[in-house]
């Protein structure tokens, strides 16, 4: 059983602290929605927890692992919530790119993902001529296909229609059922089903 540790957490941006003593526990299973007032501190809270960005004070380790360690951060997936697409490059293109920085992943699979979010018949469409909605899918198409235990996911329904929504929240739900555990953030109502909440 996984566990994900956080203890006495504190995050200060330009002279202003956004949280601190922040301690909690996630655990397989969990779904963890983390709310709060814009500015409060939830993406940069999900950056400290993915490694990109390092906490003033505190400690974060999943078991044993630290945050920075190659056991911890082979274990996440961390997804913005901008779409972080190449223009230039294909639907199939990016998504290999991002999720083949810490797996090897055959091509098949690929396709099967961008199906599951609806997007059959684009793997070769250039992003830049991709919509939002359709861009933020080819992104999430990454919940289909990553084998990390630790989602992290800042507005991961941002600019998807209401199908779209629903395909995602059956993921998550997935993924936590078989032993994962999920991070949010969100401005839109969940329907997400025994989701924790942390306030900010």
């Amino acid at each position: 059983m996984l566990s994900l540790n956080v203890n006495n957490l504190s995050c200060q941006r330009g002279y202003n602290q956004l949280f601190s003593e922040l301690s909690f526990e996630v655990n397989s299973g969990d779904i963890l929605r983390i709310t709060g007032t814009n500015g409060s501190g939830k993406t940069s809270l999900l950056k400290i927890l993915a490694g990109l960005n390092a906490p003033e004070e505190g400690e974060i380790t999943l078991g044993n692992r630290p945050v920075k360690s190659d056991g911890y951060q082979s274990e996440v997936f961390y997804l913005g919530h901008l779409s972080a697409l190449s223009a230039e490059l294909t639907s199939i293109e990016n998504l290999e790119f991002l999720t083949g920085l810490n797996q090897s992943i055959d091509q098949q699979q690929f396709v099967k993902a961008l199906k599951q979010v609806g997007l059959a018949g684009y793997e070769n469409e250039h992003c830049g001529k991709l919509s939002a909605g359709q861009k933020r899918r080819v992104i999430l198409a990454g919940l289909f296909i990553s084998n990390a235990k630790i989602w992290l996911l800042d507005e991961p329904f941002t600019a998807l229609d209401p199908q779209g929504v629903k395909i995602v929240e059956e993921r998550i739900s997935k993924h936590c059922e078989q032993g994962g555990l999920c991070l949010f953030t969100t401005h839109q109502d969940s329907a997400l089903p025994n989701q924790k909440v942390l306030a900010l």
